[in-house]
C-alpha cells in the first residue's frame, strides 16, 4: 500500500484538504487526532504530562488543558521537548499499528504536521505539503484559535518553515487561492496516486 505524507504548517488547511480526500474513499491516519485520544482521562500520556509538565495542565474535569500547555511549550523549548519524548513513540505506535490494519486498498493518506520537524519521512512514500504564505497563516492562526499576532509567530517559529517543507515536498497544494477548486485539486493527486499505486505511470 503506498502511503501519503500530508503535512503543512499550522492553519495551513490540512483537514480541510485531509477531508476531501477522505470523502474520495480513501483512509485517512491523522496524527492529530491520535494525540487527542492520546491524552484524554485515564489514558498514560496524560498522567506522564502531569508528572513532568505539571498539574496546572489539568482541569478540574481531568481533561488535559490544552491551550495553556500549548501556550506553556511554545515559549519553553525544554517543555516543548519533554512533552514531544512523552507523546511522539506513542502517537508512532499507534500510526503504524492503524496502517497495518488497512487491507485491500491502493494507498493511505496519513497527516503528520510535524513530518519534516522530526524527520519522519521513514513513515511514508510520498510527501504531499499543503502551503499557503506564512502571513496568511498567522492571519488564519490568529482567528482560528483567538491568539494574538505575537503568539502565531511564536508558533510558526517552532515549526519548520516555509522553505524547509517545500524542499522535503514530492506534490504540492497550494491553498491560497479559491476553496471552491480544492475538491477538483485533490481529485486529480487522487488519481495521479492510484497511478503509482497500482502502477501506472
Amino acid at each position: 500500500m503506498l502511503k501519503i505524507g500530508l503535512t503543512g504548517g499550522i492553519a495551513s488547511g490540512k483537514t480541510t484538504v485531509s477531508d476531501h480526500f477522505s470523502r474520495l474513499g480513501v483512509p485517512v491516519v491523522d496524527t492529530d487526532l491520535i494525540s487527542r485520544e492520546l491524552v484524554q482521562p485515564g489514558q498514560p500520556a496524560l498522567g506522564q504530562i502531569a508528572d513532568r509538565l505539571g498539574e496546572e495542565f489539568i482541569l478540574p474535569d481531568g481533561h488535559l488543558d490544552r491551550p495553556a500547555l500549548r501556550r506553556h511549550v511554545f515559549s519553553r523549548p525544554e517543555a516543548r521537548r519533554i512533552l514531544e519524548d512523552i507523546l511522539h513513540p506513542a502517537i508512532r505506535r499507534e500510526t503504524e499499528r492503524r496502517l497495518k490494519e488497512i487491507t485491500g486498498i491502493p494507498y493511505a493518506l496519513v497527516v503528520i504536521p510535524l513530518l519534516v520537524e522530526k524527520r519522519l519521512q521513514d513513515m511514508v512514500d510520498r510527501i504531499l505539503v499543503v502551503d499557503i504564505p506564512e502571513e496568511l497563516q498567522i492571519r488564519r492562526l490568529c482567528q482560528r484559535d483567538g491568539i494574538s499576532s505575537t503568539e502565531a509567530e511564536r508558533i510558526l517559529q517552532a515549526q519548520a518553515n516555509r522553505q524547509q517543507r517545500l524542499k522535503a515536498a514530492d506534490d504540492i497544494i497550494d491553498n491560497t487561492g479559491d476553496p471552491a477548486s480544492l475538491p477538483a485539486r485533490v481529485h486529480t493527486l487522487h488519481d495521479y496516486y492510484l497511478s503509482l499505486a497500482t502502477g501506472g505511470n
